[in-house]
């Protein structure tokens, strides 16, 4: 609800404090008077886009302070947590216009930018007139206001589009990946096969070079090491020893112990010889091998080498090249499998989704007859009886909120093709169009204030009296807000205000002024009568007034 709009300096007001209240609240005043003053600066406070020279002249700013409580449960409170604003139960709103057009608003004395205060006033007000294209003209909004009149709960059909899309991701993701590795599905089974063939082991390549190096030394030296051992040998060194041994022993006897200390040294050489040959004996047997060993290892070696440039690895990692390989082949058999499994459930989420869908659908196309039936019903007050309002649904690409397009169509006389309302309805008829659906699609619903700028202009009469009853009845448990011409409306009202220009010296101002019973019996007279207020119209004012 707005508690109270205090302005300065703007346009034709230099000081204005008003406070509103629940209820049908009006304003009256001659044309030119002002009042749509107080719709521009309403507007300007909430961000709206709207005229430049704003400021009043002479005055170096123009300022506008809005206040309005919030009930704890108004949309509000989500737009003002994720513009980082604190928020309570009022809420204030405060912006200047800088003679050079600079613009500066504040919400609860945070700076604000005007988008932020733009995206706050759909919460807050409802503006409604002739050239309405903010609420019920807009065709975007007929679906959303259908589904307000039904009182629908599409959360479970948004849950339902909400699993259908990540079901398709799901399976576009999977179907992505499959693609991507299917065009390397030769490659992987080729490689595969190869590295499964060749069964590389880590530390492989050390080992293979260490036996290869040792092969190729053996051969460039066993032959010295075999003619070292045959002259090691029994028919070499040992021999010629052992003989030397035999001759001594047997000219020992007759050398008078001469001999001993040289056969006893050529004993211990024997034995150190012995083990001299024992040793070249065994590195020779270890030298000896096959040829075709040498040239299998190097085969081997080579092939791990090759593989390794192959793929651009180190030999050591051609292993774990090999498990990866076969990993992702393994995902392209798999892959089929998973695409099954995805595909099931993309068709248990669409089939969820369209479930949902059908029923909202049904409903809908149920709940625009009963749309229809009650358009009618306050159509005929409004002296639009021959007038056909029609709620027309449409198939549209499915989304969040269903697979229907609504839109709202008249037909203002018999037999003539229906159209949008703003196309089909004359400026009047228009007015009172907007107000029978907006009476039918509010259902007492409060959250918002409403305002109707002149919605009652060229009707009169009983026709009038409907159009102010409407309005009294929108009222109820909420605020509205009227500019008006017609006395009948005016004496509906719940709390009236005049606005009046006045000048005083050069300076032309506007004033707005809450009445009293007396004070609004004298402006309802003056708007039945004109200039000059007679007894008949004030009596026909007091009549309006008593009901």
């Amino acid at each position: 609800m707005l508690l109270s709009l205090d302005i300065r300096d703007m346009l034709l007001i230099d000081r204005l404090e008003l406070e509103f209240r629940p209820g049908l609240n009006v304003l009256t005043g001659e044309t030119g008077a002002g009042k749509s003053i107080l719709l521009d600066c309403l507007g300007f406070v909430l961000g709206w886009r709207g005229r430049a020279d704003l400021v009043r002249s002479g005055a170096s700013q123009g300022e506008v302070t809005a206040v309005f409580e919030l009930p704890p449960d108004h949309p509000a409170h989500a737009v003002l947590a994720e513009a980082g604003i604190p928020s309570g139960d009022e809420l204030i709103l405060r912006r200047v216009n800088a003679g050079e057009g600079r613009k500066t608003g504040w919400i609860n004395d945070r700076r604000a930018s005007g988008e932020v205060l733009r995206r706050l006033s759909e919460t807050l007000v409802e503006l409604h007139g002739q050239h309405d294209d903010r609420g019920l003209l807009n065709p975007r909004g007929h679906r959303l206001l259908l589904d307000a009149f039904l009182r629908l709960d599409l959360a479970p059909l948004r849950a339902a589009w909400g699993a259908r899309r990540e079901a398709r991701a799901a399976l576009d993701r999977a179907e992505a990946a499959l693609a991507a590795v299917k065009g390397e599905e030769d490659f992987l089974r080729h490689a595969v096969a190869e590295l499964d063939k060749l069964d590389p082991q880590p530390g492989e390549e050390a080992d293979l070079d260490i036996r290869r190096r040792a092969m190729q030394g053996a051969e460039r030296i066993r032959e010295d090491v075999a003619r070292a051992a045959h002259v090691l040998g029994p028919e070499g060194a040992e021999g010629a020893m052992l003989d030397a041994v035999r001759w001594l022993d047997t000219a020992a006897e007759r050398a008078e112990g001469r001999l001993e200390a040289p056969v006893a040294a050529l004993q211990r050489a024997l034995i150190e010889l012995g083990e001299a040959a024992s040793g070249v004996e065994a590195a020779l047997e270890a030298m000896d091998f096959d040829p075709r060993d040498l040239e299998t290892t190097e085969e081997r070696l080579f092939a791990l080498r090759a593989l390794a440039r192959k793929h651009d690895v180190l030999a050591d990692d051609l292993a774990g090249l090999a498990d990866n390989l076969r990993e992702r082949l393994g995902r392209i058999d798999a892959g089929e499998g998973d695409l099954a499994r995805l595909r099931e459930a993309m068709a248990q989420a669409d089939a969820g989704y369209e479930a949902e869908a059908a029923a909202i659908s049904e409903r809908r196309a149920t709940g625009a007859k009963r749309l229809d039936a009650a358009m009618a019903a306050e159509l005929a007050p409004l002296k639009m009886e021959r007038a056909v309002f029609e709620t027309r649904i449409a198939a549209a690409e499915p989304g969040p909120e269903g697979r229907d397009a609504v839109a709202f169509t008249v037909a203002t006389n018999p037999g003539a093709p229906p159209g949008p309302l703003d196309r089909i309805a004359s400026g009047g008829e228009l007015s009172r169009f907007l107000l029978a659906l907006k009476v039918c699609l509010s259902q007492g619903e409060g959250g918002q204030v409403m305002i109707f700028d002149e919605i009652d202009r060229g009707v009169g009469g009983a026709t009038a009296d409907a159009v102010g009853r409407r309005l009294a009845r929108l009222a109820e448990g909420a605020q509205v807000l009227v500019v008006t011409h017609s006395p009948q409306v005016a004496a509906l009202g719940g709390h009236h205000f005049r606005v009046a220009k006045s000048v005083e010296g050069q300076m032309t101002t506007s004033r707005v002024t809450a009445l009293s019973h007396d004070e609004r019996i004298d402006e309802i007279a003056r708007m039945i009568s004109g200039e000059e207020i007679t007894p008949a119209a004030r009596q026909a004012a007091k009549a309006l007034l008593d009901g």
